[in-house]
């Protein structure tokens, strides 16, 4: 197995967290009053949701790298004329048209040739029991009509483990009459619940049980924490070359979010979360990594999976450098990203002579392999881009990247951060 020995010695600062950019921007642009954004993600996929609000007239400025928002309350969209663009991403469709479904007008939203072959149906369905009329292609994909207007609740079991679908009809529920309730399963990330809360909404959460009424929002200050998901690439880097260490300042530590730091201890990683305190709304943490002489393999499944969704890519790096067979299950959603990441990871990581399969629920891998360079493809999926990117800084391997500019949409100064680190 061929792991560089150059150790890492590094301190640096991650983007703001890609799921809270985007719910800062809509939940302030219902909200009355100026919200203040600090640290926000200017990636392509936060710039979409950026876009769509303009357009439906919500007053947002730049100043410098503070985002302010003026809001004016919940009905404070204005008619767009065209068609709202969310580009890739999916948080900005899902979740936007839980609010344009309380909106008194139709809208169309769409995006790119991916986000067209990503599932709505999930949000369709209750969000149509609410009243909207919301049609999709397919019933079940982009492009979105909606055709919003007096919306009812309701109480709703949630049939997929997804903090999207969840914060959609949360949105829905700030314009209906009555409760609406929401049952998860298994928790997801409560991102949009710790948000609409701050801002003044009537939410309660009970487990996962989670109930909001009609509300009226204000304006606050936010300060977004670091990404996670975008520290785990790095927490992977620094983890797998003996004698790293690695401080990542100001990351969210969101116990919904958290998995990867499981997983990672669990491989026996030592993690250190320093400065542990609450800024605004969410956990925030100085983490420490110290580089391992070798990792274990793991087998990972059921509750943790919603807590580590994104990070699977490159989690599948840090098993292709353990020492035996790792197995993650549970991950079907996996096949509804950017790309059907459970069929891309295995064919990219195969042109690499890594041993890995696909299972009936996820994949296998054996790691202590001699990892091979080569040329691989993105899929146009940032994270297994950034992922294939560690892989190849670990092994020490020439291997070249496909599409892999797709980075952008949630990390554009990934590739820098990366060469300052290794410097």
């Amino acid at each position: 197995m061929n792991i560089i020995n150059r150790k890492i010695k590094a301190e640096i600062e991650v983007p703001g967290d890609k799921s809270i950019s985007h719910r800062a921007l809509m939940i302030s642009s219902i909200s009355r009053g100026i919200t203040r954004i600090h640290n926000f993600l200017f990636s392509d996929d936060s710039l979409s949701t950026f876009s769509c609000l303009r357009n439906l007239g919500v007053d947002i400025s730049i100043d410098n790298d503070l985002v302010v928002v003026k809001g004016e309350g919940l009905y404070s969209y204005r008619k767009f004329d065209g068609v709202l663009y969310a580009g890739n991403s999916g948080t900005t469709m899902r979740l936007l048209s839980g609010i344009l479904s309380g909106m008194k007008f139709k809208s169309v939203i769409d995006g790119d040739s991916s986000l067209r072959k990503r599932p709505m149906g999930r949000i369709i369905k209750p969000l149509t029991l609410m009243g909207s009329k919301i049609y999709g292609n397919k019933d079940n994909f982009a492009p979105l009509n909606i055709e919003g207007g007096d919306l009812r609740s309701i109480s709703y079991n949630m049939e997929v483990n997804s903090a999207q679908v969840k914060s959609s009809i949360l949105f829905g529920g700030l314009y209906a009459e009555g409760e609406t309730c929401v049952y998860e399963k298994v928790r997801t990330r409560d991102h949009t619940e710790r948000m609409l809360k701050y801002f003044g909404s009537n939410i309660s959460v009970n487990g996962k049980e989670i109930i909001i009424s009609r509300s009226e929002l204000y304006g606050r200050d936010i300060l977004i924490p670091g990404d996670l998901s975008s520290a785990s690439f790095f927490m992977a880097l620094a983890a797998c070359i003996e004698g790293s260490e690695l401080i990542i300042r100001n990351v969210g530590v969101n116990e919904t979010r958290t998995g990867i730091i499981d997983v990672l201890r669990d491989m026996g990683v030592t993690i250190e979360l320093l400065n542990v305190h609450n800024d605004y709304l969410e956990e925030v943490c100085d983490l420490k990594i110290y580089g391992s002489s070798s990792l274990k393999p793991i087998k990972i499944d059921g509750d943790i999976i919603p807590r580590l969704i994104d990070e699977i890519p490159i989690i599948c790096v840090l098993a292709a450098f353990a020492e035996g067979e790792s197995v993650i299950r549970n991950v079907e959603e996996l096949k509804y990203k950017e790309s059907n990441r459970v069929l891309s990871i295995v064919e990219e990581f195969r042109k690499l002579n890594i041993d890995i399969c696909e299972i009936e629920d996820g994949i296998k891998i054996k790691g202590g392999r001699d990892i091979k360079g080569g040329a691989v493809d993105s899929h146009n999926d940032h994270r297994i881009a950034m992922a294939l990117s560690i892989l190849s800084c670990i092994s020490g391997e020439n291997i070249e990247i496909k599409n892999k500019e797709c980075i952008n949409i949630s990390f554009p100064e990934f590739d820098d951060l990366l060469k300052n680190i290794l410097k």
